[in-house]
């Protein structure tokens, strides 16, 4: 999937997440979190194997987590991710 587009999914509300992907030309992913020392790690594997199950490769991803659960980052980068491409969304790949 190529990001073509700026797109944002989630909010900044307490136990939310924002995920903005951005075209790139490699993939650079920013987390800002308050949790960021104790959950960072997993916060970027969790964007990254989002990214890798939907065949992204090159974008920037900045998220802004505010005390997420592992399942709503997943589906917000899912759907950022969705909203930011032009191409046919393959639908087995994302559930």
């Amino acid at each position: 999937m190529k990001i073509t587009k700026v797109a944002v999914a989630g909010t900044l509300e307490s136990s939310d997440v924002q995920v903005r992907v951005q075209p790139f030309d490699s993939l650079d992913i920013e987390i800002n979190s308050s949790v960021a020392k104790q959950f960072g790690e997993q916060i970027e594997a969790t964007v990254r194997e989002v990214l890798a199950k939907l065949g992204i490769t090159a974008a920037q991803v900045i998220v802004e987590d505010k005390g997420a659960l592992d399942c709503v980052l997943q589906a917000r980068v899912k759907t950022a991710a969705m909203r930011a491409t032009d191409e046919t969304i393959n639908w087995e790949a994302v559930l």
